[in-house]
């Protein structure tokens, strides 16, 4: 070949290489999201404290299944105090907030003498639950750098799972004591991890965007310097941020705080946000809430925490008689949650959010179709001959856990912690994380009295419809988010709100200037 033909060969490129996960920013994230342990350690371990808890306090089906559910409705009231507490006293101390409230209710539950006590311990539980489901997710996503957000946004998630594990391993672990002590040292245990994880997390850095809107811009450039990839990145974030707050341009760093003042009190308080959600939304904020709250009802709506919470009774339908070894079927739950979550953690910022989820939502309807068919088939047969319907089954169940773990289950606190505007995250986050627990608490709540209106295979048969219908919902409504930083995202809805709100603030900030100005003159 000649020379010029040689050179007219444009040389291979080699494709450019990830950027490392900033370390720092790692650990933060994995200490904001040690919190979510304890939230699936307190829901799975019900599943086996249950069935002693119903011996030894002699309380009913429709107790049981109130107490198992009732949780998710009380983590309501958590999520939306989280949601101005996250903004009063700041993300870090709204967990360490969380961890304490864990700490008091594991105590009362695995102390309590009679039913009515149990629910007290179940009200506070439930509280530290709303706040750790709330407040994970949108540090995490504040503090993490846009080449590794969907990364370390996902840790609340995986850590859920691990709990969820840890609670079956407890089920397990515990099940041969006297039945007066199993359930309650399964409680009990978890009272340990909060006191080490409220210490862990006073090391950690505040929210970067939580410090910008407290007027603490100083402080927010270090935060952004050691988890940013890049100081020219670091800086661009808080150029982005100090917008959003509505930090008018030209205004020195020296100046901030008193910008933020002129900005408006809102940014610092609050105040009025509830109103802008829910009372008079914009188009791209209507938008917003549509595509989190519809995903947050999804997720839920399908019936994976009665998979969780009841998996004993579910086995039991599927053949598996012995308490003993319902337990230790129901680890395999836990397992699958656990070992199958990574998937989406590693492909989040790789193939992008909605392939996740809508792989995920299609799985889980014909694995929920499939677990309905087999348990229906097995309602028909003698029970001599369901035995290869009893392993459809409980392979079904599982794949189901396994397609929720590896999309819908994770990325839609990823989704849902990314999608609004700055000031409106942390309340919109609240109302999408009270949203799923009354989806949880409705579906935990109902699950036995509805398997025994229109059987277990009919429960399924519905949640089956609603996973096909959420696959729907999800295709048509949510944009894809890989890629753009906190500040971008808004703008997939239409115009960005936040852009509204630095050119209202920017007007402020000129007419307070021109009256300044005129009273000077006239004096």
């Amino acid at each position: 070949m000649s020379t010029d033909a040689a050179e007219a060969v444009p040389a291979a490129v080699a494709p450019a290489k990830r950027a490392p996960i900033n370390k720092y920013a790692f650990a933060c994230a994995l200490l904001a999201s040690m919190n979510s342990v304890l939230l699936g350690y307190d829901i799975s371990v019900m599943s086996g404290a249950q069935l002693f808890m119903k011996e030894d306090l002699k309380i009913t089906d429709t107790q049981i299944e109130i107490l198992a559910g009732v949780i998710n409705i009380y983590s309501l009231f958590g999520s939306l105090a989280a949601g101005v507490t996250s903004d009063w006293l700041g993300r870090r101390y709204t967990m360490v907030l969380a961890a304490a409230i864990f700490f008091t209710g594991a105590l009362l539950m695995g102390l309590a003498p009679d039913y009515a006590l149990l629910m007290v311990g179940r009200f506070v539980a439930g509280i530290g639950v709303g706040f750790a489901l709330m407040i994970a997710p949108v540090y995490t996503a504040e503090v993490a750098p846009t080449s590794a957000r969907g990364f370390l946004t996902s840790f609340p998630e995986v850590f859920n799972n691990f709990g969820i594990l840890l609670g079956y391993v407890s089920n397990f672990a515990f099940a041969r004591l006297p039945v007066h002590l199993s359930w309650r040292a399964m409680f009990l245990v978890g009272a340990v991890p909060p006191v080490f994880l409220g210490v862990a997390v006073l090391a950690m850095p505040e929210s970067p965007r939580w410090l910008v809107m407290r007027g603490r811009i100083d402080d927010a450039r270090h935060v952004l310097r050691k988890t940013s990839d890049s100081d020219d990145e670091a800086e661009a974030r808080l150029l982005d941020i100090k917008k959003v707050v509505g930090i008018p341009e030209g205004v020195s760093d020296a100046d901030d705080v008193a910008a933020i003042v002129r900005a408006g009190s809102n940014n610092k308080s609050g105040d009025g946000v509830w109103k802008e959600l829910l009372v008079n939304p914009s188009r791209p904020v209507r938008r917003m809430l549509v595509a989190g709250l519809g995903l947050m009802f999804i997720q839920q709506a399908t019936g994976v925490d009665c998979v969780v919470m009841y998996s004993p009774r579910v086995f039991e339908r599927a053949g598996i008689k012995s308490k003993t070894n319902s337990l230790g079927a129901s680890m395999a739950v836990g397992a699958c949650k656990t070992f199958f979550i990574p998937i989406s953690t590693l492909l989040l910022d790789r193939i992008g959010r909605r392939p996740l989820l809508l792989a995920s939502g299609g799985g889980m309807a014909i694995f929920l179709f499939t677990l309905a068919t087999s348990l229906h088939m097995m309602d028909r047969r003698p029970e001599g001959e369901a035995a290869a319907l009893g392993a459809v089954s409980i392979a079904a169940m599982l794949s189901f856990v396994a397609s929720f773990a590896s999309g819908l289950g994770p990325v839609a606190w990823v989704y849902c912690s990314e999608i609004y505007p700055l000031r409106l995250r942390a309340q919109a986050a609240a109302i999408g994380t009270g949203l799923n627990r009354i989806m949880s608490g409705a579906t935990t709540m109902s699950f036995l009295s509805l398997s025994n209106s229109i059987t277990i295979a009919g429960s399924f048969y519905l949640y089956a419809c609603i996973a096909a219908a959420g696959w729907v919902f999800m295709y048509f409504f949510l944009p894809e988010t890989m890629g753009k930083s906190l500040e971008d995202t808004a703008k997939l809805f239409g115009k960005d709100a936040d852009a509204d709100d630095a050119v209202v603030a920017a007007g402020r900030h000129e007419r307070k200037k021109s009256s300044t100005e005129l009273v000077t003159a006239q004096h």
